[in-house]
């Protein structure tokens, strides 16, 4: 069984979420979930719309996105806003 089958509802929504975030970089779900960015692409093709999807992708390839560490300020050396709750550890942290 791969890590995506073994997946909760409630997990699926926080990496959902996550991915559709702009400063979330694939790292911080890679950290949180164990998925990397290829299965969060394919968890992402089966649990959207194909045009959601789409749009997704496009966002995330684009220049607006900083999905991926590399284009991202190096000055930002976190994963999350400093406003947000401390990742303790727990698979969701916002809930």
């Amino acid at each position: 069984m791969s890590t995506i089958e073994k997946i909760t509802e409630l997990e699926l929504d926080r990496i959902i979420e996550m991915a559709w975030e702009d400063r979330t970089p694939f790292e911080a779900i890679l950290f949180q979930f164990g998925l990397c960015e290829t299965s969060v692409i394919k968890l992402m093709r089966k649990s959207l719309k194909q045009s959601s999807f789409k749009r997704w992708r496009k966002r995330v390839n684009s220049g607006v996105s900083k999905k991926h560490l590399k284009k991202r300020n190096p000055e930002i050396t976190r994963f999350r806003s400093f406003r947000q709750r401390a990742i303790s550890g727990n698979k969701i942290s916002k809930r």
